[in-house]
Parts: structure tokens; sequence; C-alpha cells
């Protein structure tokens, strides 16, 4: 009673979320990211404050369902920021109960259990079985949602019910193992979510540009290596995400006429072209852009677009080749970036005044810096980013001594040097990162000794040395066997 007297009590649109949550599976982990851009296209989210946008609104329904003990915490990030939760059996019990009660929505299990299913007076199905003969049987002339969690599926079973659901606005198929979507699915104009993630389609079809209202199309970690010209033609598109695993190395082909996408939020893992970087200036409202193959003739154009992407916040920049030198010299980057990655050589006669143009950079916590070949005097320079959490050194750093002085990254929690193959001492001064958490040298074997004033390091919770040299591994497990002989 205490738990429905709980769900009585949510506003209509909380109501919603909930409820959505629950045609998850059972123990389903529920992802931060994804259910918000599922919630704002299903038209749960409005924009109800000042200055609030439907992302940050969707995120703060997400945290009070987890306040009233309607979501559990399963995970948060490095920032201690949520990112995954789950609901409890009991209370996705009851909340299916209320979802069929309320006509918003019911579990497809396929089972023979199942009987005559109807879809029928549901507003969306969540299909977890296999077998969908007895669904696609089923009219769906009133269907907003229909979910697949079941990996392997007979798509064309369920063109039936895409035929007749001509007011579906969100399909998601993720992690089915799908290769094609059926002509159908071009056919949903009220199509607002398609939901590709982790399939094994390959392409898409021109007629993706039919869909006029879509908001979201996810095809991250599917084996989508290009998209078709018309996919500039949704100009609703809010989300385009896009990855191949290997496509860090290629990047993927987007199309001419991106700058038709002017509400996109969204632009991950795109190939960097002359023409494409001229384009994608006109994305303003870009939270998140990534950029692969980038060379240093590209400078000019990659700087005036960014300059342009004023609400910036996540940023990736990944050169040609580990050699091919990032120009990044004019380059300003935006104060609402949070996080910042760099792959490629960043020229040494500029790299100390322009590290120190980034103390405008008041939110950036994480910084991921690979082959940038950032020596012990321009290392220093990055001391002004005082809100850092995270900073990853990937091959980046060729001096012998890394120095951090008395009041250096006052917020770090995370540092991670991997592949410093000159580094012999690191130094750290009493009240030098105060609160860092982790400390991470991997593939550093020219490292004999433990950082000289590691006993400051007073939050330190975790030191991983992999692959540094044999002595100091040596000199640890005498450490250690020291320390147990003192216990006995």
């Amino acid at each position: 009673m205490i738990l429905k007297v709980s769900m009585e009590d949510l506003s209509y649109d909380l109501k919603n979320c909930f409820l959505h949550c629950a045609l998850s599976q059972e123990d389903y982990v529920v992802k931060r990211k994804r259910t918000v851009r599922q919630w704002i296209a299903a038209g749960f989210i409005r924009e109800k404050e000042e200055n609030r946008t439907l992302e940050e609104v969707a995120e703060g329904y997400l945290a009070e369902l987890v306040n009233r003990s309607l979501l559990q915490v399963v995970k948060r990030n490095h920032f201690g920021r949520l990112k995954h939760c789950r609901m409890h059996d009991v209370i996705r019990l009851l909340a299916l109960n209320k979802a069929k009660e309320e006509c918003f929505g019911k579990v497809y299990d396929g089972s023979a259990a199942t009987g005559a299913f109807s879809v029928e007076g549901a507003r969306r199905i969540s299909v977890q079985g296999g077998n969908v003969e007895q669904l696609s049987r089923s009219g769906a002339t009133q269907l907003r949602a229909l979910l697949v969690f079941e990996r392997c599926i007979d798509i064309d079973l369920l063109k039936p019910i895409l035929t007749s659901s001509n007011l579906l606005s969100m399909l998601d198929l993720q992690g089915t193992r799908i290769k094609m979507l059926p002509d159908e699915v071009f056919n949903l104009f009220n199509l607002r979510y398609l939901g590709l993630r982790g399939t094994e389609i390959e392409s898409l079809p021109e007629a993706v540009g039919r869909l006029q209202n879509l908001e979201v199309l996810d095809a991250w970690d599917s084996k989508l290596t290009y998209l078709p010209k018309n996919v500039v033609k949704p100009q609703k598109l809010r989300y385009l995400y896009i990855y191949v695993h290997g496509a860090f190395e290629i990047g993927v082909k987007v199309p001419n006429d991106i700058q038709h996408l002017v509400g996109l939020r969204a632009l991950q893992c795109v190939k960097a072209t002359p023409k494409f970087l001229r384009e994608v200036a006109a994305l303003t409202e870009l939270r998140s852009f990534s950029a692969y193959l980038v060379r240093t003739e590209h400078s000019a154009d990659l700087s005036n677009a960014i300059i342009k992407m004023s609400h910036l916040v996540h940023l990736v920049l990944v050169t040609d080749a580990d050699d091919e030198v990032l120009q990044l010299e004019g380059l300003y980057l935006p104060p609402t970036l949070s996080w910042l990655g760099l792959a490629g050589q960043l020229e040494k006669t500029w790299m100390h005044q322009h590290f120190s143009f980034w103390s405008h950079l008041n939110s950036l916590t994480r910084l991921e810096l690979s082959f940038s070949s950032i020596d012990e005097q321009n290392f220093s320079c990055l001391f002004v980013l005082h809100g850092l959490l995270f900073l990853v050194l990937l091959k980046a750093f060729e001096g012998k001594r890394l120095d951090f002085y008395a009041g250096s990254f006052p917020k770090l929690k995370h540092l991670w040097v991997w592949g410093a193959t000159h580094l012999n001492q690191v130094g750290i001064e009493e009240g030098a990162m105060q609160n860092l958490v982790e400390l991470f040298f991997i593939d550093c074997p020219e490292l004999k000794i433990l950082p000289d004033g590691i006993k400051h390091l007073a939050a330190l919770e975790k030191l991983l040395l992999k692959d540094t040299s044999e002595e100091l591994v040596e000199k640890l497990r005498r450490r250690e066997i020291q320390m147990n002989a003192a216990k006995i």
C-alpha cells in the first residue's frame, strides 16, 4: 500500500517516466543517457523552468525517482553523477499492473502462457520473447512505442504491426541481430526515436529521409560506416549517434549538407573533411562533438567551427596519424566544456602559451591527451585547470620527471599515466592532489621507485603499477613480505 500511494503521488509526467522504466526486463540496468533521450522523444518531458533544457528536466525526474526509492542506484560515474539504476522486482510488478490498468503499456514474453495476446488498448509494447507470431496477429492501431529486448527476433514478423501503427513514435531494436530494417519502418511518419544501438545494421536506405519527425537516430556500436544522403532531411533530428568498432581510425562518413540539422545536440565519431568542417560550423546547438582523421590543414576550418559551438560540453579531436600535428593555435574552447579529448602531436612552440589560455575552462572535469609530446615544463601549465577531476595521459608525456606542486589539481580524483617510456621519477609535494583517489602508472618501464611524496596523498584508495620496471615490482614485493611478517 505504501508503494501504491507513492506511485499515485507522482505528477502526470513523472508517472509516465516511471511506468516507461517498468517496461524494461526484470533486473534490467536503466542507463541515464538512453533513458533521458527516450523520455524526451516520447513527449514526457516539457521545459517548465527558465534556462533548463529538456535534458536537464529529464535528469531531474530521474533523480526524483531515485530519491523516492522507486529506482535504485547501480552505478555512478567518476564524477559522482548517476549513470545506471535499476527497478526493484516488487516495484516493477506493481508498476506493470498500473501500466496495464491505465493502458500505458504491456509486456509480451512470447510464451505459450501469454495466450491470445492483444495489443489493443496498450499504447506501448515491450517484447521480451523471441516468438512474436501471436503479437504479429494483434491489432496495433493505438501503439506509440515498440521496445524489443529479445536479441534473436524475426523482424519480418513485426511488419503487420509496423504497417498498422501509424502513431508509432518510438522503435527501439537495441541489441537485436537484425541486419536490415523493413521498408515499413520508413512509412512511420510520427517516428521520433529509432534505436539501432548494438545491432548488425550495415546501411540505411535513402528512405530514412521520409522520417520527418525523427529526433533520435542511435546507431552506436552498430556496423554502420556511412550515412545516406537523405539523413539530413529530418530537420528535427536532435541526436545522431554513430560508431563502429575500429572507426576511431577511419571515422564515419557523413553526407553533404549536414548544416541543415540546426537542432542537433550530438554528432560523434565522424570523419573530418574540409567541406564537412565548414558545414558543421552551422550546428551551434551541439553539446557533444567528435571528429576523426583530423589533419593539420583542417586547423582553420576546425577552429572556426568550434568557436561557434557555444554550448559544447564534450569535444574529442583525433588526428589522421600519431605523428600528425593537431594545430590548435587560435582555437578558443567554449567555457561550457566539461570533457576534452585530444589525440595527436601538439606543437611545442605554442603549447606553453595555449595551455595557459585554458584557465577559463572552469567547467572542465575530464582531460584526455594522447601522443601529445608534453615535457616537464609544458605539463606544469596544466595546473591552471583547477576543476579537473580526471586526467589521462596516453603516450602523451615524453619527459623524465613528473612533478606535482603544492596546490596543483585540488579536485583531481583520477590520474592515469600510460606509456610514458622515459618517466623515471615522480614528485608529489604536500598539498598537491589532495583529493586523488586513483593513481595509475601503466607501461612506464623506467619507473624504478614509488612517487616521492606519495604519503601526502591521504585520500588515495587505489595505486596501480603495470608494466613498470622489475626493480620497482621487486621492491614492492619485499615491502609486502615485511609488512606481513610484522603482522605475524
